[in-house]
């Protein structure tokens, strides 16, 4: 097991020159710590992994590996289109000390079922560490097939899958036909609950780069009966959830964070900055929970 409850889909700080603000990203790496979150996803999407470098990349993930130093658990975004390139970050992800690995499916190639298949098998029979499948389509233009998924985690060391699909009756067939010790995470803030409900073990999230402490406890509250409570805590979040996606990730939520005082900086093109409209709905959702928090 990875890990269970609130995973962070954590963003890449930038300095004014776009270069990698590793100061801030130790800062971001220790608040987690003590903000219960309960592992760290480095180089994701939210991670702005398509603007790195493989330079950057790897001093990223072996840097957040050694800040966080065994007291919360780091998985590294290591997927790639090119099978080779995907082994190569893979292993060098497991030689410093990641403690699993998140791979997108293969993106642009359009593979067959038995492409993608023998994709993830070649990097699983690369590395020992354990591998989260990462199914996002309306960014790869790809989505697996529960009965490939099912085939998938046969293979030792792929234990799970981030399902970012929004298709709650596929992920509902996903959870009723792999094996009780193959974990499904939601890869979407606001369908966590009903995927905790169909036996998810948790969600790899962005809003928990603001609010991680409740996102923990909201997982944990399902896990420990305790339901209306967690579905308060999906519904009071449920309006800057969806504003988090108003325009492409991580966008907003770098917006947000700057808006909070986390100074976390711009993010790079391709992507650019929020349109005047949608900065100021999500500025103002931000206030509506602060004021909640209040009472």
């Amino acid at each position: 097991m990875l890990f269970k409850g609130s995973g962070v889909a954590l963003i890449t700080p930038f300095n004014e020159d776009l270069t990698i603000n590793y100061e801030r990203l130790e800062e971001l790496i220790n608040f987690h710590i003590e903000s219960k979150t309960d592992a760290i996803i480095i180089c994701g999407t939210t991670g702005e992994s398509s603007t790195l470098s493989e330079i950057e990349k790897k001093k990223v993930i072996e840097f957040t590996v050694k800040k966080a130093n065994k007291k919360i658990p780091v998985i590294a975004g290591t997927g790639s289109n090119n099978t080779t390139s995907a082994i190569e970050m893979s292993k060098f992800a497991q030689k410093v000390g990641a403690d699993g690995l998140l791979v997108v499916t293969p993106y642009y190639n359009k593979c067959t079922d038995d492409g993608l298949y023998m994709h993830y098998k070649e990097i699983a029979n690369s590395v020992d560490v354990p591998i989260i499948l990462y199914n996002v389509p309306s960014r790869t233009g790809v989505n697996i097939k529960p009965e490939t998924i099912l085939k998938l985690s046969k293979i030792n060391n792929i234990c799970g899958i981030k399902e970012a699909s929004g298709d709650i009756s596929r992920i509902a067939k996903i959870c009723s036909i792999v094996p009780d010790n193959f974990f499904v995470y939601s890869g979407n803030d606001d369908q966590t609950l009903p995927i905790l409900a169909l036996g998810g073990k948790g969600v790899i999230s962005v809003i928990a780069n603001i609010f991680p402490s409740d996102i923990h406890d909201m997982c944990y509250k399902y896990f420990n009966l305790e339901v209306e409570e967690a579905r308060k805590i999906q519904l009071k979040y449920l309006e800057l959830m969806n504003n988090l996606f108003i325009e492409v990730n991580p966008v907003p939520i770098k917006e947000a964070m700057n808006y909070l005082d986390f100074d976390v900086g711009k993010v790079r093109l391709p992507l650019s900055n929020m349109k005047a409209e949608n900065l100021k709905l999500l500025k103002k959702s931000i206030l509506k929970l602060y004021e909640k928090n209040k009472d």
